[in-house]
């Protein structure tokens, strides 16, 4: 059954959002929203009945779809303003959006409904585009806009989003018939139009207009001021490699009250502001406009060391740095929380900023973290224009608390799906790109961590970490384990990609079978160089980075039950992963002082999906066992307790009970997954 062919103004709408929403110089990533207004049938009376879709609360312009429109009957939305109580409780507005609805399901009416409903034109546009943003948050953004855009476009003065904004907005356009729009004061633009062709373009004059009158009077002399000294960008491999080993660091001080992902950037905008002398005046000042400093906060968190100041000494200042952060978001919170505010959210920067390197930004998720980084970067913009036609002067300190603390902001928080087990969590999963490592990377993916697939083979990580998703879920990076250089190049790409790393499991394995008097040194040293050596060299690299977060850690060794059972021919694999298995223990004993536990998992042969089966073991172990090959997982069924063939499924699912929360107090402890070989119990 196909779905029903959406409204044409409908269809208008979401052609006209989608173009807009493609390009960033239109309006930031989930910012702004779009309407239009149409006549379709009551399905009750059968009479014509006038409707207004437009863009739900969340979601994305540039990939909206008709799911992501509220429906709303445009008699029952201008009727409000009939009972409109007053800006002091504007709020109660939003409720009544939903006694306003016509047909079943659609999208959350968002508080700038009432600017569409209640603005006369058939299509509305809200927008924030860096361009006017800058105009917005200019000193004398009134006079500039005027003087920008003449009688085409009128200023509205800051007002919080909201029903009295509508009402603001609609008087303005009755009054002013030659406007195509409006410059909204500390906040962004709204336009309008007849059709929605001539509302896009009416959108896209507005924008186009202020981005080449800031362009005229750019001049040579730079907007955030001439460069300073010890502040200008490190060379590239210097850059990162100053990131990777501070970002775990700031990870765990940006996690103090609840644990977050990380994001890094390193754009030329990011160091071009970073390194000029304005830098520290307009990072204080924060940014402006609403849907920027929801997700960046208030301000940033700036180093104040040179570029290429000693680490120890970078970290030790950011450590205080952050102790000062904490200590005035608390007195922001108490200068302007009342009876009614919210509990505070939590005192951590979401944007550090650190000369010379680039910036760090934090978030719920991987992709909550990325994009308060890219509205940063779009608050940097926003800077640059308003200092280089005036001077920037964001709203009021306090008009920002009512924002970040509204009771409306905090029901949509409310409203969030509960987390999976782990989330905000960073996996490291050697060996994979195939058989266990791979089941292993998918599961904890599908409980919510953002996942690094690490493997030897290049092409096999990135299938695996391709069908996980996108880079804000999982990343593929290639690793011989038994490298050591290759083995902390992999971790501090894990620790650029996330922040850090919280979660290793030490899965990569081959697997040569043997009698004693065949088994060749050769064939000793790459099983153990790879299990022994491998697993000791990411377990240390690992460690280094979870010490320095102090935000503790799992550590999973993938052993074997041979490493406790004494099967023939199998001298060398056998005591590589005994080996593995004591590792397990001596490290568990020296890192729980960091919160750090280890555990291992000692499965039976894995033979379905195993890339060490299929690569010779498998027909090594069925000719020990004088067995096919294509028998052998049964044959290693059939002398198990539970006559279960075990599966890389089985495995991974042991690794999420070790590292999903409910055995929070284990360390130490090898977990059987082998349908019950009696031979092999611990003891």
């Amino acid at each position: 059954m196909t779905s029903p062919t959406p409204h044409p103004q409908a269809q208008a709408l979401l052609r006209r959002s989608n173009a807009l929403g493609a390009d960033p110089r239109n309006t930031n990533y989930a910012g702004g929203n779009t309407s239009a207004k149409g006549t379709d049938t009551d399905p009750v009376t059968g009479e014509p009945v006038e409707l207004m879709w437009v863009k739900g609360s969340g979601g994305d312009l540039g990939t909206l779809t008709e799911d992501g429109l509220a429906v709303l009957r445009l008699d029952r939305l201008r009727a409000l303003a009939g009972v409109y109580p007053g800006v002091e409780r504007e709020d109660e507005m939003v409720a009544a959006f939903d006694y306003c609805g016509h047909g079943k399901g659609g999208a959350a009416p968002s508080i700038d409904t009432a600017m569409h409903g209640l603005v006369e034109a058939p299509h509305v546009d809200h927008l924030h585009p860096d361009s006017g943003i800058a105009l917005a948050c200019a000193a004398d953004g009134e006079k500039l806009t005027a003087e920008c855009f003449g009688d085409r476009v009128a200023w509205v003065p800051w007002r919080r989003p909201g029903f009295q904004l509508g009402l603001d907005i609609a008087a303005i356009k009755a009054a002013t018939p030659t406007a195509i729009g409006v410059i909204l004061g500390g906040h962004g633009i709204t336009a309008w139009g007849d059709t929605s062709e001539q509302c896009e373009a009416n959108s896209l004059e507005i924008i186009r207009t202020a981005e080449a009158f800031i362009e005229a009077r750019t001049t040579d002399e730079h907007a955030f001021g001439p460069v300073l000294e010890g502040r200008a960008a490190l060379p590239e491999d210097q850059r990162r490699a100053r990131a990777a080993a501070l970002f775990p660091v700031l990870r765990g001080l940006a996690s103090t009250d609840r644990p977050q992902i990380g994001h890094y950037s390193d754009s030329a905008a990011v160091l071009d502001f970073l390194s000029r002398a304005e830098h520290p005046r307009l990072a204080a000042l924060g940014t402006s406009c609403p849907d920027h400093f929801l997700r960046t906060k208030v301000r940033p968190l700036v180093l104040d060391l040179p570029a290429d100041a000693p680490l120890a000494d970078a970290v030790t200042r950011l450590k205080e740095l952050h102790a000062a952060y904490r200590e005035e978001y608390r007195g922001y919170y108490e200068r302007h929380a009342d009876a009614d505010s919210p509990a505070m959210r939590g005192a951590d920067p979401a944007i550090v900023l650190v000369p010379g390197v680039g910036m760090f930004s934090f978030g719920t998720d991987a992709q909550t973290a990325r994009v308060a980084g890219e509205f940063y970067v779009n608050a940097v913009n926003v800077m640059r224009g308003a200092e280089t036609v005036s001077a920037y002067a964001p709203i009021e300190e306090a008009e920002k608390f009512r924002i970040e603390y509204w009771a409306l902001e905090e029901a949509k928080l409310q409203r969030m799906a509960a987390p999976k087990p782990l989330a905000t969590r960073v996996a490291f999963v050697t060996g994979g790109g195939s058989g266990i490592g791979r089941a292993i990377a998918l599961r904890l993916a599908a409980e919510g961590a953002c996942v690094v697939v690490a493997d030897r083979d290049a092409d096999t990580a990135a299938k695996v970490a391709a069908e996980i998703g996108t880079a804000d879920r999982a990343v593929a990076v290639t690793a011989d384990v038994t490298d050591e250089s290759e083995v902390a190049a992999a971790l501090a790409a894990a620790a650029l990609a996330f922040g850090g790393v919280d979660l290793v499991v030490n899965n990569a394995g081959l697997s040569i079978s043997k009698p004693l008097l065949e088994t060749t040194a050769a064939d000793w040293d790459i099983q153990h160089g790879v299990m022994a050596r491998g697993s000791f060299l990411v377990a240390r690299e690992a460690a280094r980075i979870m010490a320095a977060q102090e935000m503790g850690g799992d550590i999973v060794y993938i052993s074997s039950k041979n490493g406790v059972f004494a099967g023939p021919d199998n001298i060398a694999y056998g005591a590589a992963k005994a080996d593995q298995a004591h590792q397990v223990r001596l490290l568990a004993a020296e890192l729980g002082a960091h919160g750090i536990r280890v555990n291992g998992v000692n499965p039976d042969g894995v033979v379905r999906g195993s890339g060490i089966f299929a690569g010779g073991w498998g027909a090594e172990r069925a000719a020990v066992y004088g067995v096919s090959e294509d028998k052998l997982g049964e044959f290693y069924a059939q002398r198990t307790l539970l006559k279960r063939e075990v599966l890389p499924e089985n495995v991974a699912a042991a690794v999420f009970a070790l590292t999903g929360g409910d055995l929070s107090h284990t360390t130490g402890l090898h977990v059987p997954v082998d349908a019950g070989v009696a031979a092999a119990f611990l003891r």
